[in-house]
């Protein structure tokens, strides 16, 4: 029975080992793309024909124009991309091949005509046919395997771009040089003009496959219609970029007021229609009133249907009474004046929030408070009032408090100091009345000078430090002052 367990043992271990081992080499054999990144880079709109008061909005429209596309993900190339980028690749790799078998044959021309010794020129001009009939090998293999290019590159920017920094668009028939130059697959260049008090912006696409401006689009609006505008004509935009197969989102949100935001642009209210998006991810927020809002993720697949369905939950609210002791006055929920105290807030469940009390004597009371989770229950919440602080006044008394503490450090530094002086002067009289057998009076008088430097810069010391210590208790007592207290449910 023993025998048969190890023997099983045995067994299991070689075959793990054949699924490794066939794992590692389908690993190894893995195939390995290129152009795994599609960079576009966003040229500075020309402004040119906008009178100056318009100029900071010009520069807004660039920015939420950057915004929005760089939530793409991934580009789908179409077959006529693909082969250009193919093409390229292949070109590369033999035209790289084909200088590196120059280079070596020129290699062996020199070694011909240098004159080396017999035996060093044997030994040279075999290791060299041997590397060149290894770079012949290499043509034909570039030659035979044709690259593999990435179909869904990764969608980005330039490193300019996403620090919001656009370079100025070249002059026309340069738009291939410029590309190159800033190493993108594509230029997009644009235009905002005035038409009679309204806005023109004008996109347009240039792509390096194509040698040529693919796609054109412009729109009018007004300043106040910015963001539609804008949404519009990214939409159009973004598939474009994407590659030309978008995917369709529908959002279905309860109950029917929620507002639905996509990638922070208007998308509707409760039910939006079915909208074309870039594939890759992108960001969902519903809210609504006596509703909890919600903001999460979700990713769209090229060519697909997505539906989503959004429930919000409703917000459970307590009652919390303001009791006005020991001072009545005005109450705020934030900024927000919501009544004279005593009142009843109605407040949501389990949230933090800021209440401040305003007493006709000009007192004030702030408080945050946590407020209970939801119950059938008045909680009641009393809020400290006091004159405040008149402004800046922390700053002053931190600064004194700097101040004192420095002064003591420096009174003690003059203590020590004219103590050690006091103890030479000292030592002194009495060395020199073991050698003498007499007290010296200059030294006598030195002595006594310093023993009242000395007794002084204690109590210089003393009262520098007495004086810190006051201040340090001002100090933490207005800084505490100013601070706001936290109550938490159940406590004031």
């Amino acid at each position: 029975m023993k025998g048969r367990v190890v023997f099983f043992i045995l067994i299991f271990l070689f075959l793990n080992t054949l699924l490794f081992a066939r794992g590692a080499q389908d690993a190894e054999t893995e195939i390995q793309t290129q152009n795994d990144e599609w960079i576009l880079c966003v040229t500075d709109f020309d402004l040119n024909s906008l009178p100056a008061e318009k100029m900071a909005i010009a520069g807004a429209i660039t920015r939420k124009v950057v915004e929005r596309i760089s939530t793409i993900s991934f580009r789908s190339r179409v077959s006529e991309e693909y082969a250009f980028y193919e093409e390229s690749a292949w070109n590369r790799s033999r035209s790289s091949a084909a200088k590196a078998l120059a280079a070596k044959r020129e290699e062996r021309s020199l070694l011909i005509f240098r004159g080396d010794a017999q035996w060093r020129y044997r030994q040279n001009l075999a290791r060299l046919d041997a590397e060149i009939e290894k770079l012949v090998s290499a043509i034909e293999e570039a030659d035979s395997i044709i690259p593999q290019i990435n179909r869904e590159p990764l969608f980005n920017l330039t490193d300019a771009n996403l620090e919001f920094s656009f370079p100025s668009s070249p002059t026309a028939g340069a738009e291939y040089r410029f590309c190159l130059d800033q190493k993108a697959d594509a230029m997009l260049a644009g235009s905002v003009t005035d038409f009679h008090g309204r806005y023109v912006v004008s996109l347009k696409l240039y792509t390096v496959y194509t040698r040529s401006f693919v796609w054109e689009d412009s729109v009018i609006f007004s300043h106040g219609d910015i963001e539609a505008a804008l949404d519009e004509i990214t939409r159009k935009l973004m598939i474009v970029l994407s590659g030309n197969n978008p995917a369709t989102l529908t959002v279905t949100a309860q109950p029917e007021e929620t507002l639905v935001l996509i990638n922070r642009s208007f998308a509707g209210r409760g039910e939006s229609s079915s909208l074309e998006y870039p594939p890759g991810r992108i960001t969902i927020t519903a809210s609504a009133p006596e509703h909890e809002s919600v903001s999460f993720d979700a990713d769209l697949s090229a060519g697909r249907h997505t539906q989503i369905n959004i429930n919000l939950k409703p917000v459970d609210y307590v009652d919390v009474e303001i009791d006005g002791f020991p001072a009545s006055g005005s109450v705020y929920n934030g900024a927000l004046y919501v009544g004279e105290s005593p009142l009843t807030l109605r407040l949501p469940a389990g949230q933090m929030e800021y209440i401040e009390l305003e007493t006709p004597d000009s007192q004030k009371g702030t408080i945050v408070y946590r407020t209970p989770d939801a119950g059938e229950f008045t909680h009641s919440l009393s809020i400290r009032t006091a004159i405040p602080l008149e402004e800046g006044r922390v700053d002053r008394m931190r600064r004194m408090y700097y101040q004192a503490w420095g002064a003591t450090w420096l009174t003690g530094i003059a203590a020590w100091l004219a103590y050690h002086n006091y103890i030479n002067a000292d030592n002194a009289i009495r060395y020199n009345y073991a050698q003498t057998g007499a007290i010296n009076s200059g030294f006598q008088e030195n002595s006594n000078i310093m023993s009242y430097v000395s007794m002084g810069a204690l109590i210089a010391v003393g009262t520098a430090a007495v004086f810190d210590i006051i201040q340090m208790i001002r100090y933490l007592s207005a800084a505490n002052r100013g601070s706001m207290p936290i109550a938490r449910p159940g406590g004031n």
